[in-house]
């Protein structure tokens, strides 16, 4: 049976591999890199420190998250999705080339016996995820070293792959090691984090807003713009906007879809309640693929996974008992509970979405179809207008924010954006975007770049945020005053004296963000420094100058503290070279020079593939 079970480990990560293999071929033969295009396989996408990446890396790459997003998803994905998944591959090849830099430069290497002995004694997060190497839900590492030892791991080339994936990682290990092995959280840190964490205070407040200045005027120079433009000029990086013309053919589901939507999940019902599996009726009909794909397993889990009404109803449930349909945002959905333990439930469902029936969805096919037929893929601007017009369609003047999903009338509307920001020019119309709630097609109509912004484009912004600041400060004279006077009476009387309310807080941290005053700030600081029962302040707070009296003050438990400050250290610790780590590669990315030529080459490509 072990064996059994090894040769379906193995069988499956030499799929991986033959799929990875064929899926880079039929990339390189389809996307103009086999010689019979202007882009080569010597076209590089990014030069690091004079040391190129090539295109067929960086597809290749883009290729095997797409396939693995893909099998996560159980479905395609869109351009925004894509356009995501190529800038992680460009910055993991592009960190990839920095480490390899930096291995050399601090002469780190691998042998064969550290493979060996990584291979044996660590094995990777895929392996240990493996259901045919777990015994009783464990990670079996006895199973595991007697197939790494067997002669079908050599056979299938699962070593191979191992000792490339060793030869990554262990070099890694060496330089984070080297990074940040002398990082330590001592006694003093630890208590000071716990104690940020777990003292509380509650304070009374009175909020002067600059909105109740009778005299708002303010001088902000030149000069004190050009300095704070200097010093915050990464703030005012800005995306890439494009103003795009949409119209969506929308569909629209009909009373009588309801109704039938209705009835095939009392089919459903009917079906399992007269003895047939649940799961195997998940599988057929589910309409959540991820779920449907696993007998319509949820897993275990505590409250607030589910919407109101499907947690409302799979909590009245008894063990093993199907529920009657229930209908939530997503559609119609039936509950199995498997186990009930305190607040955590184990549940199967099966969804039935509210859709189109085939008759709806053919007219609104049509429709689609002869919009995409007028109008899809052209550079005439006017063609889209007047698709638009014979199909009684008004366009909607929407504006894409580049890396960001497009959202029109409440709803997403896949791959617009990612392909207005593609290298598309002005007047340009896009392919037919599908969605489960409508077709959408766009037309580019402008696009400004992104980048960071000129001290002109940004000077009234600055303006605007350095004229508040001084506002907040006119108010500091009043503030004083009514410090003055409740030190001689109460906060209360001194706050009614100048007709202003006195607001009570509910107990906080130091790293709530706590309502009235904000968070991480100077008002929230002056709560744990402020004597108990004393006024304190003035302190900056969110939207003015706070004048503060601290009501109550808790201090953490020592005792607790230390029945958990070993666990604490440790996490803190993996927490700080994690960041370390994030640090110096950022540092070293920073310090070199990075070109990167993706839209170059994908413009080229383009012009490839329209045959220019």
């Amino acid at each position: 049976m072990v064996l059994q079970s090894m040769r379906s480990v193995a069988k499956y990560i030499w799929w991986i591999l033959i799929i990875a293999f064929v899926g880079s071929f039929l990339l390189y033969q389809t996307s103009g890199l086999s010689g019979r295009s202007p882009v080569t396989t010597n076209t590089a996408v990014a030069t690091v420190n004079g040391e190129d990446i090539m295109l067929t890396s960086w597809q290749n790459a883009v290729s095997n998250l797409e396939q693995q997003e893909q099998q996560r998803l159980g479905r395609g994905i869109t351009l925004d999705e894509r356009r995501t998944l190529e800038d992680r591959a460009f910055d993991e090849l592009v960190n990839d080339v920095l480490l390899q830099q930096e291995y050399k430069r601090r002469g780190i290497t691998v042998t064969d016996d550290e493979i060996r002995e990584m291979a044996r004694v660590s094995p990777p997060p895929q392996a240990m995820q493996s259901p045919e190497l777990q015994t009783e839900g464990r990670f079996d590492v006895q199973k595991y070293q007697r197939l790494l030892a067997s002669p079908l791991a050599r056979q299938s080339g699962m070593l191979v792959g191992l000792e490339s994936y060793y030869r990554s990682e262990i070099p890694k290990q060496k330089l984070f090691d080297q990074i940040a092995s002398d990082v330590y959280a001592s006694d003093t840190r630890l208590w000071q984090i716990y104690k940020d964490r777990h003292d509380s205070a509650q304070v009374s407040y009175v909020l002067l807003r600059p909105e109740t200045l009778t005299d708002t005027a303010v001088t902000v120079t030149d000069a004190e713009i050009g300095q704070f433009y200097e010093r915050n000029k990464k703030k005012f990086d800005r995306p890439g906007r494009a103003v795009i013309s949409l119209v969506a053919v929308p569909r629209t589901v009909t009373a009588a879809d309801s109704v039938a939507s209705k009835a095939h999940i009392d089919k459903i019902r009917a079906e399992i309640v007269g003895g047939a599996k649940f799961e195997d009726v998940a599988k057929r009909e589910s309409m959540d693929s991820v779920s449907g794909s696993n007998g319509g397993a949820l897993g275990k889990g505590g409250r607030n996974r589910f919407t109101p009404k499907f947690e409302e109803a799979a909590y009245a449930l008894k063990t093993g008992e199907i529920s009657q349909p229930v209908l939530t945002p997503f559609g119609w959905h039936i509950i199995r509970v498997n186990e009930h333990k305190g607040d955590s439930l184990d549940v199967n469902h099966i969804l039935v979405t509210i859709a189109q029936s085939d008759s709806s969805a053919t007219r609104t096919d049509r429709r689609a179809d002869s919009l995409a037929s007028q109008a899809a893929n052209q550079d005439d601007p006017k063609k889209f207008d007047a698709a638009a017009k014979v199909l009684g369609i008004t366009p909607a003047s929407v504006v894409a924010i580049e890396k960001e999903p497009l959202n029109f009338a409440g709803r997403y509307v896949p791959s617009a954006s990612a392909w207005a920001f593609s290298g598309v020019s002005a007047g340009e119309t896009s392919d037919l975007f599908d969605s489960p709630e409508a077709y959408f097609l766009a037309r580019l109509d402008s696009l400004q770049p992104g980048g960071q912004q000129a001290l002109s484009e940004v000077r009234e912004e600055i303006r605007r945020r350095l004229a508040r600041d001084k506002r907040v400060e006119k108010l500091r004279p009043s503030a004083l005053q009514l410090i003055q006077a409740a030190k001689g009476s109460t906060l209360e009387v001194a706050a009614a004296a100048k007709q202003l309310s006195v607001e009570k807080s509910a107990a906080f941290t130091r790293v709530d963000q706590v309502a009235g005053l904000g968070q991480f700030n100077q008002a929230v600081g002056a709560a744990f420094t402020v004597p108990v029962g004393q006024v304190g302040g003035p302190a900056v707070a969110l939207d003015g100058l706070a004048v503060i009296r601290v009501d109550r003050r808790v201090e953490a438990d020592k005792a607790a503290f230390e029945t958990q400050k070993i666990e604490q250290r440790a996490q803190l610790i993996q927490s700080l070279r994690q960041q370390r780590v994030e640090e110096y590669m950022t540092s070293l990315r920073g310090s070199v020079k990075v070109e990167d030529h993706r839209a170059k080459v994908n413009a080229q490509l383009r012009k490839q593939n329209a045959g220019v």
